[in-house]
């Protein structure tokens, strides 16, 4: 079984840094790839991200490109995204989540994280 546990997020101001990390394992070989996806109150989940496992081909949202960047740890399984220039419409619950489909549908992915709340303040 999967396991995937998201951390790192907290309040931060307008136009701060935040890094959130991902840590998937369970598996003996990898899934295709590792999106990051957010739901803000009173919306549906979005997609923000997805890479492949070796972190080689990315797809970002309009919404975050050139603000947003991931990386992966190869040791530990552990993948970052990094968030730059955080705005208040950022503000969400962030998902990462793993599957065998790059997609941008949520509904692809296999399986997930349990959120970490981000909020960013104006």
């Amino acid at each position: 079984q999967v396991h995937v546990v998201e951390s790192g997020g907290e309040l931060v101001q307008a136009g701060g840094s935040l890094r959130l990390s991902c840590v998937v394992s369970g598996r003996s070989f990898g899934p295709l790839g590792v999106g990051w996806f957010r739901q803000a109150p009173g919306k549906e989940r979005e997609f923000v991200l997805h890479m492949t496992w070796t972190a080689d081909i990315r797809d970002y949202a309009d919404s975050v490109k050139g603000r947003f960047t991931v990386s992966r740890d190869n040791a530990t399984n552990t993948f970052y995204l990094q968030m730059n220039s955080l705005k208040p419409e950022d503000t969400a619950v962030y998902y990462c989540a793993v599957g065998r489909i790059l997609s941008r549908d949520r509904k692809s992915w296999d399986d997930w994280g349990q959120g970490t709340q981000v909020t960013v303040s104006s």
